[in-house]
Formats: structure tokens, sequence, C-alpha cells
């Protein structure tokens, strides 16, 4: 496969969808890991917040397994594979992680960005963004946020694909920083192939 698949992974408010965005402006073609739950949250008719996204993951988990949003993703992942290099933006769960690197080898890579809580909840507070079709940047107060890091950690292995990540941006300096970070990290790949 001469194609790279990288997946952005990180807690809310750390930056991902920041540096999927940069590697789309780099001919990356964008996929939204977690797509599918807003899908099926807005084809059963309920309001896209948490607490229905959380159920309707869970509820995917137990119909068709941990693996359930990788291997729907992955025909498409496939598809676009074809013909250009993909970002995945937001790998969550460690078994997803498994079967991906079963599968893509040394064609796929995992960058995770990392903020502290204190400074992702003061984001997530603030964020607002115009034109927010996808519902990628939604805000959340800090008890909300806290409640969703523990969710994610606990019941969704969030943990795994973070921890094993082939690279890790610390996101606590400007946007630039992220950006010089991401370039160097990119050279490094493509270096690799």
């Amino acid at each position: 496969m001469s194609h790279k698949i990288i997946f952005i992974a990180g807690m809310p408010g750390a930056g991902k969808s920041f540096v999927a965005d940069e590697l789309v402006k780099q001919g990356f073609e964008y996929m939204r890991f977690g797509q599918i739950i807003l899908d099926r949250v807005k084809e059963k008719g309920l309001e896209i917040n948490e607490e229905n996204e959380r159920k309707i993951r869970e509820q995917l988990a137990e119909e068709e397994g941990m693996c359930a949003i990788a291997t729907r993703n992955i025909p498409k992942f496939d598809e676009i594979l074809k013909e250009k290099n993909v970002v995945g933006d937001g790998l969550y769960r460690w078994s997803e992680y498994k079967l991906l690197k079963e599968r893509y080898g040394d064609s796929m890579y995992v960058i995770a960005v990392y903020a502290s809580p204190k400074l992702r909840y003061q984001r997530l507070e603030n964020r607002k963004v115009e034109n927010d079709s996808r519902s990628r940047f939604r805000s959340y107060t800090k008890e909300q946020a806290k409640a969703r890091d523990y969710a994610e950690i606990e019941h969704i292995e969030k943990g795994g694909p973070i921890a094993m990540a082939d690279y890790t941006i610390i996101n606590t300096g400007t946007l630039e920083n992220l950006k010089e970070e991401l370039n160097r990290i990119l050279l490094e790949i493509n270096d690799q192939t």
C-alpha cells in the first residue's frame, strides 16, 4: 500500500480536529471517525449532545462489538487509500486500534494530541465555531467535559491508542507551535517510505 493513513487520538479539546485540518491542507482526505455516531443520532431524531452520542456509541458497541466504528469505516478508508492519503479524526478504542493496525500495518500512523485537563476544559468552555455543520466543535462546561473524559477512559478504552501513538504532540503553546511539530512529524513519516 503506497498511501498512508494517519489516525488522530486524544481527549476532547486537545486539538485533534485542528491537526486533522492541517493534514487536509497537506493533501490528506478527511474522515471523521465517529461520524457514524452522529449520523445515527440524527437518524433517530435525537439532539446532538454528549448524552445521546454516548448512548448510541454504547448501543453500537453492544450490537456489533467494540470494533463497530472501525469495521464500518474500513471500506471507506480502503476506497480513499486507492487514490490518496487519509486522516482519520478521532480514533478512540484500543480494540479498533488493534484491528486497524493489523489491517494497515506500516502504512498506519497514530498521532496523539495532548493538553492538560485544565487547559482542555478552558478551551471547551470557550469553543464556538461558525458554520460547524458537522458538529465538530461543541462547547462543554467543565463538569460536562470531566464527565466525558471519565466515560471515554472507563467505557471506550480511549487510553490505549493515545498510549500506543507513534507520535505525541504536546499542544500547550501557539497554533504555530502545533503546526511546526506536525510538519516535523510529517517529514519523519515521509522519510520512512
